[in-house]
């Protein structure tokens, strides 16, 4: 079993995926991250998400197959996240067109609550899913060391 700390940006409340980083537990591995156009953002993403991106937009079918390919090797991947809509946009990049879904085979989703987290303040660039997604694992890795 291998973790995964999960950050997603989106378009508003339950909008549409912007961004997507999955930052592994095992020190010095590297991360995922990847990010979809966003033709119409809320005012709010516009100005805190977007001017933060620092990664060039792909197609999502793209981005779905390299998440895929990103945790294909990893027999059991657990994604680790700290709000519902992180999890469900994970999820919903599986699922790349009607009755077909990644050949990810085996995938498990752990929402944590962690007391004390704030990404808005811990993280090295809010609203960065990537800086996000660092944060958490630092953060929940330091509860646990405790």
């Amino acid at each position: 079993m291998a973790r995964y700390f999960l950050d997603v940006e989106y378009n508003g409340f339950c909008g549409d995926l912007i961004s997507l980083a999955l930052v592994p537990e095992a020190e010095g591995a590297a991360p995922f991250y990847a990010a979809l156009a966003c033709p119409n953002p809320t005012p709010w993403v516009a100005a805190h998400v977007l001017p933060v991106l620092h990664v060039e937009h792909s197609a999502r079918a793209e981005m779905a197959a390299r998440f895929a390919d990103y945790l294909g090797d990893d027999p059991d991947p657990v994604l680790v996240a700290d709000w519902p809509e992180d999890i469900a946009h994970a999820a919903m990049l599986m699922v790349v067109a009607p009755g077909r879904r990644t050949a990810l085979d085996r995938i498990t989703f752990k929402m944590l609550d962690p007391i004390g987290f704030d990404a808005a303040t811990l993280s090295a660039l809010p609203h960065n899913a990537l800086q996000d997604a660092a944060a958490l694992r630092a953060f929940v890795l330091g509860q646990e060391s405790r």
